[in-house]
C-alpha cells in the first residue's frame, strides 16, 4: 500500500478575498469616522489627520517630524501645517532636534499626553472590550494574520506601538 499525500491547501477564490476586502472598506470607513470623533473630544479644532500625529506622539514619544511623516504615510508638507495646529491648540511642542539643526522634534504637551491617556477613543475601548472576550489564541492569530497582510500588501511597518 503507498500513502497518499496529503492535500494541499485550497487556496481563497477571488469571491472570498472580495468579502475580506469589503470587511476591510468597512472597517477603514468606520474607523474614519471614529478619527472624526475622537478628535473633537481632543479640541473642536482638531482635524483628524492632526489626531492621528497627536496620538502618534503621546504613544511613542517625541520624534522628528520626517520620521513622523514617513511612519504614517503622510506627506511631509501635510505633517508640517499639522504640527503648526497642534501647537496653536496647544496640543503639542516643536522644536529644532539638537542633534541635527534641519530637523524639527514635535513632542505632545502634558495636556494632550494627560487628554489622550485617559480619553482613548471610543472604537479603542470597544475594540479592548470585545477582544477581552475572545480566547488569547484568537486574539494572537488575528494580530499575526493582520500584521502578515500589513507587510504583504503595504510593506513593513516601523515597530510596533506601545500598548496603550
Amino acid at each position: 500500500m503507498t500513502a497518499t499525500p496529503p492535500s494541499a491547501a485550497r487556496m481563497a477564490t477571488d469571491t472570498e478575498i472580495a468579502a475580506v476586502e469589503e470587511q476591510l472598506r468597512l472597517l477603514l470607513v468606520r474607523v474614519r469616522a471614529v478619527w472624526k470623533e475622537a478628535a473633537a473630544a481632543v479640541h473642536p479644532k482638531l482635524q483628524p489627520v492632526g489626531y492621528k500625529i497627536l496620538v502618534t506622539v503621546v504613544r511613542r514619544g517625541p520624534m522628528q517630524a520626517g520620521a513622523l511623516a514617513d511612519l504614517l504615510g503622510i506627506d511631509k508638507s501635510v505633517v508640517s501645517r499639522q504640527l503648526k495646529h497642534l501647537e496653536t491648540l496647544g496640543l503639542a511642542e516643536v522644536r529644532v532636534d539638537p542633534a541635527d539643526g534641519r530637523a524639527r522634534i514635535i513632542e505632545a504637551t502634558p495636556s494632550a499626553v494627560e487628554t489622550i491617556s485617559h480619553r482613548g477613543s471610543r472604537m479603542q475601548q470597544q475594540l479592548y472590550e470585545q477582544l477581552r472576550t475572545w480566547p488569547v489564541h484568537d486574539v494572537d492569530e488575528l494580530a499575526r494574520l493582520l500584521g502578515r497582510l500589513t507587510s504583504e500588501v503595504v510593506g513593513p511597518v516601523a515597530g510596533p506601538l506601545p500598548a496603550p
